[in-house]
């Protein structure tokens, strides 16, 4: 029963972070939609209202992303709109890892240093899926 119980631990954590390697390119729209939304709830619009600003705040800012991909030539800017996707990612990237991490091991020294590796590698994902789906768009798509 013990087997059992590290088995679904391991597959547990595996799930978690290939969840998180694969939403890290989303981090940005997610938190301009949890803002969105927040505001929108705080200025009286309710839960359905917030709900639906945050929606569209968060699809907004993906499209936008996208659209500015495919039109903007210049490298350099090209790297500046990435980085605008990969710095939320590695942000979320540090705390999840710093959270799994905590549960693992109990030296803080490790803790930390395994959390910037965590935050290194989904940096890294996330500008390699953020160029790969700069590069499938074209002009003749928008």
């Amino acid at each position: 029963m013990i087997f059992l119980g590290i088995l679904l631990g391991l597959a547990a954590i595996a799930l978690f972070c290939w969840l998180l390697f694969t939403l890290a390119v989303f981090a940005l729209p997610f938190f301009a939609a949890v803002s969105a939304g927040t505001w929108a709830h705080q200025t009286g619009a309710g839960w359905l209202g917030a709900i639906v600003v945050g929606l569209i705040a968060g699809g907004i800012t993906l499209g936008i992303g996208q659209v500015l991909f495919a039109v903007v030539r210049p490298m350099w800017a090209r790297l500046l709109f990435a980085l605008a996707f990969v710095i939320p990612a590695v942000i979320v990237g540090y705390h999840a890892t710093h959270g799994i991490a905590k549960l693992a091991m109990p030296s803080e020294t490790w803790q930390i240093v395994f959390s910037i590796i965590g935050a290194i590698a989904i940096g890294v994902t996330t500008l390699l899926r953020v160029a790969a789906s700069a590069s499938s768009w074209d002009l003749a798509q928008i």
